[in-house]
């Protein structure tokens, strides 16, 4: 008989049909009722076995073993199930040792913990319903471009460019590590690479993407991009995915609209198809907020906080605005604040939540930043002091989309190119798009994980990624 999921079993809540399930034991008690789950929904199936069954197979019945079952589906006899399966044969598909299994439901093992035994945190309600709303969410992002036209291009993995010019770079090679060739001034004879020149893992997709634009008008990337970055925040990983759009013809204003857009999008594609899983992160959230003491507790729920998103603008303020409301904030002035504010900063994650967490009590798109604090490709504005950048700041995370209207203009982007000491020769392809038929355009970058967390409501970016990469930790 073919496999049913328990999903559409859930969901046909009808009765008296013969159907085959597989899945894992979550829970199995008096000898007669299990919990069965299979990933594909966040609610376990009652499965119901006969007291008088075989001893021998009872006894491999334990958290963790999977099985597979032909029963009949009845109308549930107990609370909390409409309908449950009741087995006619059960058949042990893998055993699981109850004294060495790592994941005891009785124990609720903690975060940290589930770190620890990332191979196995999939079968947890938490991760199942985070890795659900993952795939969810990419799937929207892929909708929301291809309804609007976009063309999803994929750009190169290793790069011999780098886009953020942090220098924060995994490098590519195929010279032996310990004893690579060398030039005439004793470096590293890159000429004699696997691609002739030194290569590196991507940090962005966003220069490639801007050649697509120009001549298809409307592109994005959604691919793994890496930094090299010593940091064991939970903010930070060194392989992250990144949605990046760019669009001929935007000036900032359509970027914004843009960015705004997607991001109400995504949240309601999620709150209509994965209620279920977002209803117990929400639950799972307020009894962890109820640990806290109460001046440290968030003012609204998961739920509430995305339909508070969904139903609400954006604030848009300048830059230049964001600073003089930051200093004449009772934050700043009882010296709350663990970084300075003053024009000219990079504004820092406490002074991005408080604009909006306390100060607007919704997103904020900051634009018109200092140019000395941002990237050559950006436009610069009339002032000569600004850039025409933007960043949307989110309740919980800070900044969670970074963006601008590109520099089209040659004479300009090249005079800054030079400012920051950025070869243009070795960037005659980028160049070249503002030599041949130059458009006004724009774009940003969406960090996946920074999303994820965003809508599930977790607090570290580990717990949002399958395998997260961070200092020191690749084990898979």
């Amino acid at each position: 008989m073919k496999r049913t999921k328990i999903k559409d079993i859930l969901l046909k809540d009808s009765v008296d049909y013969k159907v085959n399930v597989k899945g894992w034991v979550r829970s199995f008690r008096n000898n007669q009722f299990i919990a069965l789950n299979d990933g594909s929904c966040m609610s376990n199936l009652q499965v119901v076995i006969e007291l008088n069954n075989d001893e021998a197979l009872l006894k491999r019945i334990t958290n963790g073993a999977s099985i597979s079952v032909d029963g009949m589906v009845v109308q549930s006899q107990g609370k909390g199930q409409k309908v449950e399966v009741k087995a006619e044969t059960i058949e042990i598909l893998g055993d699981c040792d109850p004294e060495k299994f790592p994941l005891q439901l009785k124990n609720k093992p903690s975060l940290e913990y589930l770190r620890e035994v990332a191979h196995l945190r999939f079968r947890t309600n938490t991760f199942g319903a985070i890795f659900r709303l993952r795939h969810s969410l990419a799937f929207a992002i892929h909708k929301f471009f291809n309804d609007r036209g976009f063309v999803y291009l994929h750009t190169p993995i290793i790069t011999a460019s780098d886009a953020e010019g942090a220098g924060e770079m995994f490098r590519v090679s195929t010279l032996p590590f310990e004893n690579p060739p060398r030039d005439e001034d004793g470096g590293v004879n890159y000429k004699e690479d696997f691609f002739g020149r030194c290569t590196n893992l991507t940090v962005s997709g966003q220069l490639e993407a801007e050649l697509g634009a120009m001549a298809l008008s409307e592109v994005y990337t959604f691919g793994p991009t890496f930094r090299a970055e010593n940091s064991n925040t939970p903010r930070h990983l060194a392989e992250f995915w990144m949605i990046e759009p760019e669009v001929a013809f935007n000036d900032i204003y359509d970027n914004m609209d843009l960015a705004e857009d997607l991001l109400k999008y995504v949240i309601e594609y999620s709150l209509v198809h994965n209620r279920e899983d977002l209803d117990f992160l929400n639950q799972r959230l307020v009894e962890e907020e109820k640990q806290k003491p109460t001046n440290e507790r968030s003012e609204m729920a998961l739920i509430e906080k995305l339909e508070f998103v969904l139903n609400n603008k954006f604030e848009r303020i300048t830059y230049t605005e964001a600073i003089n409301i930051l200093v004449e904030s009772p934050a700043y002035k009882k010296k709350k604040f663990q970084y300075d504010v003053k024009w000219g900063i990079d504004l820092q994650s406490e002074h991005e939540r408080y604009l909006v967490e306390k100060h607007f009590k919704k997103p904020v798109i900051v634009t018109g930043y200092p140019k000395d604090i941002k990237a050559f490709y950006m436009r610069q504005n009339d002032d000569g002091k600004t850039v025409a950048a933007m960043d949307i700041l989110a309740p919980g995370i800070g900044e969670i989309v970074g963006g601008s209207q590109r520099e089209e203009r040659l004479g300009k982007l090249t005079e800054r190119m030079h400012e920051m000491h950025i070869p243009t020769d070795e960037m005659y392809w980028y160049l070249d798009t503002r030599r041949f038929g130059a458009v006004p355009h724009a774009g940003f970058g969406l960090g996946f994980e920074r999303l994820v967390l965003f809508i599930t409501g977790m607090t570290n970016i580990r717990d949002v990624i399958p395998f997260p990469r961070t200092p020191k930790n690749a084990d898979f």
